[in-house]
């Protein structure tokens, strides 16, 4: 396995991905989208989910496709990015038909950044314009760290953010994922700099320092994210939300197995993770591009999803920028909190 060109998950051919935040709101909605309807499930295993349409996404329920998924800041608010992007594919007549009706599938996921911060004393919500914008600039090239979904996002001990990553499989079988990473955990051992997910690193992609040689590593750091939100109980007000892709062609439940296995990834990049306090969350997404024995590849494919994830979470982190304002220090500047 190794990344593919852009080390996004737009390398699984096809896939677009748009950003938008609003700097002072200390916020921002991203999209996943294709020129074509989708198959997606979806697996939470975090105990405080916020979500819209993903009940349609189970394995039984009916709509076996869509097309955008989308992920944002904003808590409940944040739900009506998916709006936005409601507009935004019924201006280009794309949707599931019903007779001579067209009704877009945008399902989506939120996380907590509403003590942030930001300024969050808008009068009309937000977050509509936001969808509708994130799916107006979707590309195969987009930004990580301190944008989109992730723009407002904090981890137990720093900054949190927008990550993504990807793995071409021997053969041929591309997988990525993207993740939005606002956990109640550290992605960091004690000591702030080395990352959980470090031994499923490639090239330095989120500096090269290597796993941690210290032992007895179990009990996390105290949380700085607690403290600087003055919160009495720190389990509140946190998730880290995701989609993992590939061009494989799999059905419904076996896109549903895929995000079920990409939850590893969470597990190996943040400690602890899928606490009654987060809304851990993954899509499973498939393209359909290339016909495989899924039932032989469909392991392979998930294992390679929990290590993008991994990666994507450690790089999210890893490519936060600072800003004025901010609550938290970045893994690259720990002392700049101007």
């Amino acid at each position: 396995m190794t990344p593919g060109p852009r080390n996004l998950i737009t390398d699984v051919p096809g896939l677009l991905v748009g950003n938008a935040q609003d700097e002072a709101l200390k916020s921002g909605t991203t999209v996943l989208t294709s020129g074509q309807a989708f198959t997606a499930s979806v697996h939470v295993m975090g105990g405080a989910p916020g979500t819209r349409e993903t009940d349609l996404l189970a394995p039984d329920k009916s709509v076996a496709q869509v097309d955008a998924i989308t992920l944002s800041g904003g808590s409940a608010f944040g739900l009506d990015a998916c709006s936005g992007v409601l507009d935004a594919l019924r201006a280009q007549c794309r949707g599931y038909l019903v007779g001579d009706a067209v009704v877009p599938i945008v399902p989506g996921a939120i996380l907590f950044d509403l003590l942030n911060g930001g300024d969050k004393r808008w009068g009309d919500n937000p977050y509509r314009a936001l969808g509708k914008t994130a799916f107006e600039q979707a590309a195969e090239d987009f930004d990580l760290g301190t944008a989109g979904a992730g723009a407002g996002a904090l981890a137990a001990r720093h900054k949190g953010g927008l990550g993504s990553a990807s793995l071409v499989l021997d053969s041929g079988v591309t997988v990525g994922a993207l993740v939005a990473a606002n956990p109640l955990g550290s992605v960091t051992t004690p000591g702030d700099r080395h990352f959980w997910a470090a031994p499923f690193e490639f090239d330095g992609e989120f500096g090269g320092l290597g796993p941690d040689s210290s032992t007895g590593l179990g009990m996390p750091a105290p949380s700085r994210k607690a403290q600087a939100m003055r919160l009495a109980q720190p389990e509140k007000g946190n998730t880290t939300i995701a989609i993992v892709a590939t061009d494989a062609a799999l059905s419904k439940p076996q896109c549903q197995r895929l995000a079920v296995a990409a939850h590893d990834g969470i597990a190996r990049a943040i400690l602890p993770a899928h606490t009654p306090g987060d809304g851990d969350l993954v899509f499973g997404v498939s393209t359909g591009a290339q016909s495989v024995n899924a039932e032989a590849e469909l392991g392979l494919i998930g294992h390679a999803a929990a290590i993008c994830l991994a990666r994507s979470i450690a790089r999210a982190i890893y490519l936060a920028t600072p800003a004025a304002g901010d609550l938290l220090p970045c893994w690259s500047a720990p002392h700049d909190l101007s």
